[in-house]
This record gives structure tokens, sequence and C-alpha cells, in this order.
């Protein structure tokens, strides 16, 4: 897999592309990650890459030409299956998302900056509009990493145990269940006994009810559609 990110300031990736995880997938080839800045497309002597809003108000808006120029640049070398622009008015982001993404081959990922985009763009060349939550950031780098990050773990070769991605929360719909390791009593606390059974049936019906009682609990509206 291909990942491109558009950024203002794609500095602020460059240890996330280089580090644990993420970093070891690019070192072994498995995934590409081309961080570009929108600046080498600004305009003028500055490379002025944002504008005040039409109509007035607070903030600056990303222009259109620097990001036009680079996908312009980008998908004359390459056909992306999506153009994705991180921005907190837009779906959000969950694993069903990520799963199908995760299958694709090349992506472009433009992370938005200042009060946001020309909306001319985002009519034009925008395939997918993703929010990671219902709060601002600064900037779109970290919503752009942390989608990243979702896809490639899923990539095959990417973790060490190709098993583990297919039992975290949210694969099945639910949260995952509680999990423990060495040493078995921990300031008074032991480890539930049926994870020491070496009942493997048991422990696998105990963590789905488990899960099921954790979601409730915790976050009743993934049960909605499992309970319609």
């Amino acid at each position: 897999m291909r990942i491109d990110i558009l950024s203002a300031v794609p500095d602020l990736l460059k240890s996330f592309t280089s580090h644990s995880i993420v970093g070891r997938a690019v070192k072994s080839g498995i995934v590409e990650i081309y961080l570009h800045d929108l600046h080498d497309f600004g305009l003028g002597k500055y490379r002025q890459i944002d504008d005040y809003p039409y109509g007035g108000g607070a903030g600056m808006i990303l222009r259109p030409e620097p990001v036009a120029a680079w996908i312009h640049h980008l998908t004359a070398e390459r056909t992306y299956d999506e153009i994705i622009f991180m921005t907190p008015d837009a779906p959000l982001l969950n694993q069903n998302t990520v799963n199908a993404l995760a299958i694709k081959q090349n992506l472009l990922i433009i992370a938005g900056h200042y009060k946001g985009l020309d909306q001319r763009i985002r009519d034009k060349y925008i395939t997918k509009e993703i929010s990671i939550g219902d709060y601002v950031l600064s900037g779109g780098e970290l919503p752009a990493a942390v989608l990243a990050d979702a896809i490639i773990r899923l990539i095959p070769g990417v973790l060490n145990d190709e098993t583990s991605a297919l039992t975290d929360s949210f694969q099945n719909g639910l949260l995952s269940a509680p999990v423990y390791t060495r040493p078995a009593e921990f300031e008074g606390m032991q480890v539930p006994e049926i994870l020491r059974s070496g009942n493997h049936k048991a422990i696998e019906q105990w963590r789905e009810e488990q899960a099921y009682e954790k979601t409730k609990r915790i976050r009743p509206d993934l049960l909605e559609d499992k309970n319609p």
C-alpha cells in the first residue's frame, strides 16, 4: 500500500512514520508513506497557502490552488482509490471504514488546517471525508496519523500476530473484553480463574460475555444495530 499525505506542516508527521509499528512497516517495504508540504505549491514569494474567507469572519482558509496543484501532480503519476480530507465536519471514523480502506492500494490523505479548505476542492476532488471525533484540533495532521495507523496495522505482515487485529474492539461491533497478564496476583487482585483453567471454549464464552457487558455499560449505542 502507498499513502500520500498533504500537510501544511508535514514535519509533525515524520516521527509517526519512523517509529513503532508504522515505522517497521515502512522499513520492511510493506507500506510506503510520502509526506508532502502544501507550501511547495504555495503562491508568491512567501509560498502562501491560506487567505481570508469570502464574506468575512474569523480565521483563515486553505486556498484551492496549492491543494489542486498537488492533487494534479500526484494523480498524474498514479490513480488513487480514495482522496480523503480529514475534517471535523464529516462522518465519524469507525472500524468498518478502516477495514474497507485497508484493502486499497493507493490513498491520498489531505490534512486540514486553519479554518478549513476551500469548498470547491471538496466538491471536485475529495472522494471521502472523515472526522476522528466531535472536537476541533489545530490541524489535520494528528487525524491523518490516526487514520493511517488504523489502516496500516490491518495490512498482512505488519503485526507479528496477524490475528491480534481481528480481536480488537469494534471488529465484531463490541468493545474488547478485559485482558490480564502475569503475575496471577497483583496488589491483592487475582486474574479470573477461568482464564487460568485451560478450557479454551469456556474462556472464549467468558470473553464474549464480558465484551457484551462492557459494551452495554460503556457504549450502549454500539448495541443498537445488534438489537433493532
